[in-house]
């Protein structure tokens, strides 16, 4: 029997198909994501408004990330995301016809929705196929995979932006989602068939429970504490900046879109690389070697950035070739290190919550790195981001780590939780 199991591939069939749905919808995620900042810039925000404008599109996202991941625990995984692709799709459509960069809102609501069903799901699907001891592996494969995304999306984005206008290249990019949604209601209609009526119905209830067994974890000062209180540094970081690089690239770099799109690509190709090594790293070292590794990577990456005199093109691509590397080897630890360090019954809640991190806490921060730009400097909020990342290493050095004892005494945890919800 053990033989049996060992000889069994790392992905299954089903969870191959899950993968390339994912693609075709991330391709045509992918395809505008980097030029978001620069669509609202050319639709006539300013920087400060591009600030207020990815602020405003956090609130919808901040209340519907964990509601999601409780929905995809009480549902089933392939009929979350089955009904996030339809507000998927929904949503590419203010995204076409806006005329001003307030109508661009809307779209990002409705995109909200479908993020918070899909994101959730998809880690804990993941997780749900794989065996505790492969699990950094599959993570790092699947993401490898998933990568082609980060590859393939922001040069043809970028092509398309450049040669015939954001409104042609939204709607290729829509045409892909599109593509993924019929994939998913295919999935979802003949996992209904086959599915035993062991799920949860939505209630109030149910999710009170949920919320209040996550809670109880998150207030225990454990493991669960310190990656949700790490994670939401990053996360408030990160929106200091993430939105405004691509303006930054344009306007000090002198990147056209192609060159944006082609350097963002490199960022993927060398995610790619080291996704399926991270996830082996995270199993065999621990999660917190490669979660501290990556952090040390991505903050080093934008002092890189941000340190480039104008026309020296080929250290954007090294500095995004590292920050690639850095994401890699941190995603296939960091979901490994969730997916056991919660109940396998709530996986959904628990990973809609970190994505959400300390929404609370970081939703001002794209308008304040906004403001940091103008009344500082515009290097000012990569820096920032880049000393906190590096700061990260320290508390994830000491207190990622579950001992063999606890790791036991999880496995029975999650066991009696099963039998208690039952």
């Amino acid at each position: 029997m053990t033989e049996k199991i060992k000889k069994q591939p790392l992905l299954s069939g089903l969870l191959i198909l899950f993968l390339a749905a994912m693609i075709f919808a991330n391709i045509g995620g992918n395809m505008y994501q980097s030029f978001m900042p620069l669509y609202v810039k050319d639709l006539g925000a300013s920087i400060r408004q591009i600030g207020l404008f990815f602020t405003l599109a956090q609130i919808v996202p901040l209340f519907l990330q964990i509601l999601g991941g409780w929905i995809s625990d009480s549902l089933g995984r392939l009929r979350a995301i089955a009904i996030g692709s339809v507000f998927g799709v929904i949503g590419f459509i203010p995204l076409v016809v806006a005329d001003r960069w307030e109508w661009l809102l809307i779209a990002m609501a409705v995109g909200s929705v479908a993020r918070a069903l899909v994101g959730p799901s998809f880690d804990a699907f993941i997780a749900e196929h794989s065996s505790e001891e492969n699990r950094g592996k599959v993570f790092g494969i699947s993401q490898a995979i998933f990568m082609i995304v980060s590859v393939v999306g922001p040069p043809l984005g970028g092509w398309l932006a450049g040669s015939y206008g954001f409104r042609l290249m939204l709607l290729v990019a829509g045409i892909f989602y599109f593509i993924a949604m019929v994939m998913r209601l295919g999935m979802a209609r003949e996992a209904a068939k086959s599915e035993s009526s062991t799920r949860q119905k939505l209630s109030f209830d149910s999710l009170k429970t949920n919320l209040r067994t996550m809670f109880g974890m998150i207030v225990s000062g454990g493991l669960i504490t310190w990656i949700l209180l790490t994670d939401g540094l990053r996360d408030v970081s990160f929106q200091f900046s993430e939105n405004l690089f691509p303006v930054y690239m344009q306007e000090f770099g002198g990147l056209s879109l192609q060159q944006i799109g082609w350097v963002t690509s490199v960022f993927g190709i060398c995610m790619m690389l080291v996704t399926i090594p991270g996830g082996w790293l995270s199993d065999k070292a621990g999660e917190r070697v490669g979660i501290a590794t990556g952090m040390i990577l991505m903050g080093s990456a934008l002092l890189i950035l941000i340190n480039i005199p104008q026309g020296n093109l080929w250290l954007y691509y090294v500095g995004w070739g590292v920050a690639g590397l850095g994401v890699g080897i941190l995603t296939p630890a960091y979901q490994s290190l969730i997916s056991k360090a919660v109940p396998a019954h709530m996986r959904g809640t628990a990973f809609g919550l970190f994505s959400t991190s300390l929404g609370i806490i970081s939703l001002p921060s794209p308008w304040i790195g906004a403001q940091l730009w103008d009344r500082v400097s515009p290097q000012f909020p990569f820096m920032v981001t880049a000393i906190v990342l590096l700061l990260s290493v320290i508390p994830i050095w000491l207190k990622f780590k579950l001992p063999k004892a606890e790791e036991k005494e999880n496995v029975l945890s999650e066991e009696s939780a099963v039998v208690t919800t039952a």
